[in-house]
């Protein structure tokens, strides 16, 4: 599912950012743990001109935890890159957060000036949540729904870290098919902007390729259906989403399924591992490779 998802304020947004990018030392990318690679905004890293990024694997209590090691592996061995893993609850860590920019950003430090770092990410990671707990106060507004923070504000932090929040942007066009519905079944897209019922498809075959076991436990499941289509149904059958006459209705199904997997109540799971985002970076290397040569054949024939 190729999604095509970019209101006009994450337009304006894209030019704020970048016109104040000069004035940051450090980004705090909020991604989404069940998805670190879906949530990361490919926008990013063309905005931040090689600053350090701190990449916050938020929603940590709703992820897989062996995954989740995974993917902090992978991002701390990336150049001017740390990450660390979160939920709201962990306080002290937030309030670590200050100190860790500033060991990414010691010439600033050092200076005794405030380190200057901005939160990014898409809609719906809990950036606005972060800023409240770093803050210590109710400050940014939070929203259970994409697309809440409309405009760049800024604050001070109480351990004096200089602090820019940004509304959440996505990318003009998500080109990766398995992405899109990702984003989709986590809440980071509005229900608005795809067909609810392909997104609760594409996330009952992920449960029962996945974590069947926790469809039987949760739904009551005797036998597990083939397709993904079936495993819908048969939630709804088991939850009593049915129309007259005894048909599923899957709108209802499409919506407790979602639910239920975005509040966690299907427990801890991860969309995407990292060794299956090395291999589509391999075909994806691959297929440039051979059009490249495709292209470079077809050009000699023509000067012949």
């Amino acid at each position: 599912m190729s999604i095509n998802w970019f209101p006009g304020h994450m337009h304006k947004a894209r030019k704020e950012i970048a016109k104040v990018m000069d004035e940051v030392d450090v980004i705090i990318e909020v991604l989404d743990a069940r998805l670190p690679q879906s949530s990361e905004n490919p926008l990013v890293d063309s905005l931040r001109k090689g600053k350090p990024a701190l990449k916050l694997l938020n929603k940590s209590d709703l992820a897989d935890d062996a995954k989740t090691k995974e993917w902090l592996d992978y991002f701390n061995n990336l150049p001017e890159t740390r990450a660390i893993s979160l939920d709201h609850s962990q306080k002290k860590l937030i309030n670590r957060i200050a100190e860790i920019c500033k060991q990414m950003a010691p010439s600033r430090s050092e200076a005794g000036r405030p380190v200057r770092a901005m939160i990014m990410g898409i809609p719906n990671v809990g950036k606005s949540t972060l800023i409240n707990a770093l803050l210590g106060r109710k400050i940014a507004k939070v929203g259970n729904e994409p697309a809440v923070t409309k405009s760049q504000t800024r604050f001070t932090t109480k351990n004096g870290m200089a602090l820019s929040d940004t509304p959440g942007i996505l990318w003009p066009k998500i080109e990766d098919p398995d992405s899109g519905y990702r984003l989709a079944a986590s809440g980071a897209i509005k229900d608005t902007a795809i067909e609810h019922e392909d997104v609760a498809i594409f996330a009952a075959g992920f449960m029962k390729t996945d974590y069947p076991e926790r469809l039987i436990e949760r739904f009551k499941i005797k036998e597990m259906p083939e397709v993904a289509e079936e495993v819908l149904d048969e939630i709804g059958r088991r939850r009593g989403c049915l129309r007259p006459g005894g048909i599923v209705d899957r709108n209802k199904a499409s919506t407790l399924l979602l639910n239920e997997i975005r509040s966690g109540k299907l427990g801890k799971l991860s969309f995407e591992t990292v060794t299956e985002w090395e291999e589509k970076r391999r075909l994806a290397e691959e297929k440039r490779l051979q059009e490249e040569a495709e292209a470079a054949a077809t050009a000699a024939e023509q000067e012949n």
